[in-house]
């Protein structure tokens, strides 16, 4: 008999969760050193101890199938590990299979299988072989109809991945847009996206620049209007200045004039709001001997 005591004294020792150590008891008729060379064995182990390091690298990728895309990025704790071949495989099958599923976010998709394995434990298996903490951060799936392309582009070997829809042009314009994406930054498809609450704040930062700069109380709504324009044209696609233009169009005018529009734009940077992993070499390596 497996006791709630037993299962809690294994997960203290590796750290490993409590349905694998449950399972590992199971497997080894309860003998507590039995299971914790099991866990060893199966990775589970090694892996669990690493689950409170920081893994703000990775890869940022894009598949498409059919009218069916998918963005996604893969956390690793280190750009070495990131060009892997097991890594980038991995990142491969949690695409593929999460492009097939009906997952809607990333709980749900770590319960998905693939040849008869979930995806949390394929991440669980790739974090003990490859031996750094791995882990899927996030992803959007998009759907198009008919008469939409999509657009994608990789920079930097997948530090940043963008995926763009537009109606009416065709894939090249799509994939120029996914272009000025990656390079320009923009938050938004367009000045109307723009929450009311985020427009506002930066109002309010503009007009105290205004006063301290000495601008007439009465004359800084006017000059407002400019700065708010100005403001667009840097955090909204279509606002912006289109990077291979030679007239200085904005990207709306370009997808126009190629009888387009942007319906869509999803951008991934590899740890983008995540705290980075502060190398310390000497550290890791005094760690590893006392460890």
């Amino acid at each position: 008999m497996i006791s709630a005591s037993m299962v809690k004294d294994l997960r203290e020792k590796t750290g490993a969760g409590m349905l694998d150590c449950k399972k590992a008891l199971e497997e080894t008729n309860g003998n507590i050193d039995a299971a914790i060379d099991w866990l060893r064995e199966k990775g589970i182990s090694k892996a669990a101890k690493k689950a409170d390091r920081i893994a703000a690298e990775g890869l940022a990728a894009v598949l498409i199938n059919g009218n069916n895309a998918l963005i996604i990025e893969v956390n690793s704790e280190t750009d070495f590990v990131a060009k892997n071949p097991e890594f980038v495989s991995l990142v491969n099958t949690l695409g593929e299979t999460i492009l097939a599923s009906d997952a809607k976010n990333v709980e749900e998709a770590l319960k998905l299988e693939n040849d008869g394995k979930t995806l949390e434990a394929l991440i669980t298996e790739k974090t003990a072989t490859i031996g750094e903490k791995l882990s899927l951060r996030r992803f959007t799936k998009v759907t198009k109809t008919d008469s939409e392309v999509f657009g994608n582009y990789i920079h930097m070997g997948g530090k940043i991945a963008v995926l763009t829809v537009l109606e009416g042009a065709n894939e090249d314009v799509a994939k120029d847009v996914a272009m000025q994406s990656a390079a320009m930054r923009p938050l938004y498809v367009r000045s109307t996206d723009v929450p009311a609450d985020v427009l506002e704040k930066e109002k309010e930062i503009m007009r105290a620049e205004l006063l301290n700069e000495g601008k007439p109380a009465d004359k800084i709504e006017n000059i407002l209007v400019g700065k708010v324009n100005k403001y667009y044209e840097e955090v909204c696609l279509e606002n912006q200045i289109f990077v291979k233009a030679v007239n200085k169009e904005t990207v709306a005018k370009f997808v126009e004039s190629n009888n387009g529009s942007i319906k869509d734009m999803i951008r991934y940077e590899v740890g983008e709001g995540m705290e980075k992993r502060e190398e310390d070499f000497a550290a890791e390596v005094a760690a590893q001997i006392n460890g």
